[in-house]
């Protein structure tokens, strides 16, 4: 298998960093790809933690550190100190790349328990932060079987996600594997119609459901958005009132299952699947497998619901500091099946899932309906503690209006969802909290509620 630094000579000929300079892209990785060579000379793998805010610096970085096989640790800057903390005890770094605040000063520490590899954070949004395995090998299985999914040669990404998150990474290692196009910048100037000058029809963009609704309020950057070739949405589950409206405009969405575990996604459904009305999150791209197992670990048949199994090429080696045990098979915690095309369909997170007065409710259900009266703005659904029910479905939610009250929304679902799966307490507030990928803290919002229901609203 090629190393980095053999696809770096095949994009030398090529101006393929959009926005940036392609030629210093190359220096900055020879220049730290020397001094990373120097350091191997006394035996030792340097621990990295990559934390540049500047794209270019920061794929440098990493292209010099997995040349140089090192052991990466990709970060957020914009981590707080006790996040910083939770990293810091954790990895004991050698050399830090990026500006931080409160970093204490790196100092050599015992050699790295698997050198050569590449960490990457998940796990941000409970709080408690984590680095999935991986390997140059495993994100290059990735970006082969996403090419031979999509019968490409080439992949030219646009990308508006953090670099340091797996979907950012990804999008990458993409362009960079098939010697593509690379385009960067931050959402932000997206949405005030900061756009680089490219032909869309030749890009994948990469976006999380927040996003995609933010660009489909503004009728420009709906229309930008329609000449893409594929627009892959991922990260958190989109709602069924996002999808309609994308389709209505002819966007050519492509949503995705997969999680850092996996690099990126292992299912996607094509784009003019989408177009015609198919809801699923698409076919097993061609490095992975899923199966579907009841409690017992049997494998189901078409339509029927149960645990989903991972088997992929791309499927990292474990959490650090562990190795996985079996490193070719992955329990998720999601539930879902398989229809009779071989689409995968997902039902909601086993985690997440409420039992109240004996029934399993799962709150994905609930969001879209809510979601499909119009009249929230955001909407997540949690089990709190009850006495009498076990846990009461609760409904933490952004009304659109200042004056929409529950009993209006109520109205309008009671005819959608089974009596027991209507929410027995509604908390409006003025924002829900997520991170970059969308994901919202489930954790924080039990915090929430507890002081909602002390305290009530009178």
């Amino acid at each position: 298998m090629e190393r980095p630094l053999d696809y770096l000579k095949n994009l030398n000929q090529y101006d393929w960093l959009i926005g940036y300079n392609s030629r210093q892209f190359n220096q900055i990785v020879q220049e730290l790809y020397l001094e990373l060579t120097q350091l191997s000379v006394y035996g030792t793998s340097p621990k990295i933690i990559l934390a540049e805010r500047e794209p270019l610096r920061f794929l440098a970085s990493f292209i010099a550190a997995c040349a140089a096989n090192c052991s990466v640790f990709l970060c957020n800057p914009d981590w707080r100190t006790q996040e910083w903390q939770q990293v810091f005890d954790l990895v004991q770094p050698d050399i830090i790349w990026g500006i931080m605040p409160n970093a204490p000063c790196p100092m050599p520490h015992a050699q790295c328990p698997m050198p050569h590899c590449i960490m990457i954070p998940t796990g941000g949004s409970s709080g408690q932060i984590k680095f999935v395995i991986h390997t140059w090998e495993t994100l290059v299985a990735s970006v082969q079987g996403f090419k031979e999914y999509f019968q490409l040669k080439q992949v030219n990404s646009f990308c508006v996600l953090p670099l340091y998150h797996v979907s950012g990474l990804m999008q990458f290692m993409r362009s960079f594997i098939t010697t593509g196009k690379l385009a960067i910048l931050p959402f932000k100037a997206v949405e005030t119609g900061q756009i680089l000058n490219i032909k869309q029809s030749d890009f994948f963009m990469s976006l999380v459901p927040t996003q995609l609704q933010r660009l489909l309020e503004n009728p420009e950057l709906t229309k930008w958005l329609s000449q893409f070739n594929t627009v892959l949405l991922g990260g958190a589950p989109a709602w069924n009132e996002l999808l309609e409206k994308a389709r209505f405009h002819h966007i050519r969405l492509a949503p995705t299952y997969g999680m850092t575990e996996t690099a990126s996604q292992i299912a996607t459904l094509k784009p003019d699947d989408f177009l015609n009305g198919k809801i699923s999150s698409g076919e097993i791209l061609p490095h992975a497998q899923v199966t579907i197992h009841n409690q017992q670990g049997e494998i189901l048949t078409s339509n029927k619901i149960g645990n989903i199994i991972i088997h992929a090429q791309s499927l990292s080696l474990g959490y650090y500091p562990e190795i996985w045990e079996n490193q070719y098979t992955f329990q998720v915690d999601d539930l879902g099946f398989l229809d009779e095309q071989g689409h995968l369909n997902i039902v909601g997170r086993n985690s997440d899932k409420i039992i109240t007065g004996g029934e399993n409710v799962y709150p994905l259900e609930i969001e879209s309906a809510i979601r499909a009266t119009q009249m929230v703005a955001d909407i997540c659904i949690i089990g709190i503690p009850d006495k009498y029910w076990g846990q009461a479905l609760t409904a933490i939610y952004i009304p659109k209006k200042l004056n929409t009250s529950a009993l209006e929304i109520q109205t309008l679902i009671k005819d959608k969802l089974s009596k027991f799966k209507i929410p027995k307490y509604w908390i409006p507030q003025q924002n829900l909290s997520r991170n970059s990928q969308g994901k919202i803290n489930r954790q924080e919002l039990q915090q929430i509620a507890r002081e909602f229901l002390q305290n009530p609203i009178t």
